[in-house]
């Protein structure tokens, strides 16, 4: 009897023992287990915030149709139909490589230019966390334009050859707004040199306030940083107004602009217009339709 006691005695020591030694380990997995991290989601709703790249990638496997125009300058009016009469066009495609890469294609009427992209994230925005969403983009553009003549018989394909690095920087403060800046670095081969640069630095900023559930109000400009004390050019820093229109399965967007062309090197050192009424002002609209 005393056995029997004795043995229940140690099976009770033994269960209690062993419930306890079981709730350590759960509560030493629970405190070594990697936390949930909540990334910072629409930032941007676009890939562009007008003409600007914005830190939006696309998805990994999802497949971006894009065409976007630029009308001729409004101050015509009706001589040129408010625009319609010589507009740019831009069509193109970008596939989601994996969810931090995206590669893209498309082809401008502006000096019939290819332009292929490259868009890559660093980091992300997290709630709580780290304050940035980081993203690089940049792009190659091709000039099929250009003709080996009389004007230029030594054209090489190197001539026809431009190229941008943009280094993307946004955060979302609230629901409502969310703010960029980006470095932007523009190489071209091949310049005027009376009215271009070579090499042009640039900071761009861009913003983007919540107007609706699928309406949003942008804003973006970029200001060239090492122009020469003496530089006289008929271009301008480009300063953009856009809105953001959410239509099911894609976005749609109404630009009002000071840069006629589409592609990056163009949109940030050849602005050809002014917001002040004096020079061209061009409305267009880019849409991206997502697979």
């Amino acid at each position: 009897m005393k056995i029997k006691n004795l043995l229940s005695l140690v099976l009770v020591f033994f269960v209690v023992g062993f419930a306890t030694a079981q709730d350590d380990l759960l509560n030493q997995l629970d405190a070594t287990a990697p936390k949930q991290v909540d990334i910072e989601l629409a930032t941007f709703k676009g890939l562009q915030i007008c003409n600007m790249q914005s830190t939006k990638l696309a998805a990994k496997g999802e497949w971006y149709f894009l065409i976007s125009h630029r009308f001729g300058d409004l101050g015509e009016g009706i001589n040129n139909f408010f625009g319609l009469d010589n507009a740019l066009t831009k069509i193109g495609g970008i596939y989601g490589v994996a969810n931090w890469l995206s590669l893209g294609a498309t082809r401008h009427t502006y000096n019939k230019t290819y332009e292929l992209a490259a868009k890559y994230k660093f980091t992300n925005q997290i709630v709580a966390g780290f304050p940035l969403t980081i993203v690089g983009y940049n792009t190659m553009d091709i000039n099929s334009e250009l003709k080996k003549d009389a004007l230029m018989p030594g054209l090489t394909f190197n001539n026809r050859l431009a190229f941008t690095t943009q280094l993307l920087i946004s955060r979302k403060f609230n629901d409502s707004f969310s703010l960029e800046i980006a470095p932007i670095y523009v190489h071209k081969n091949l310049y005027d040199g009376l009215l271009d640069q070579k090499s042009t630095l640039l900071i761009g900023t861009g913003a983007r306030y919540k107007l609706a559930k699928r309406l949003s109000l942008n804003l973006e400009y970029a200001a060239r940083l090492n122009l020469r004390d003496d530089f006289v050019s008929k271009y301008h820093n480009p300063l953009t107004l856009g809105m953001d229109i959410e239509t099911g399965g894609h976005v749609f967007q109404l630009v009002f602009s000071n840069s006629q062309p589409m592609n990056d090197a163009a949109v940030f050192t050849n602005a050809t217009g002014r917001w002040d009424g004096k020079k061209q002002l061009y409305f267009g609209f880019n849409m991206y339709r997502v697979f």
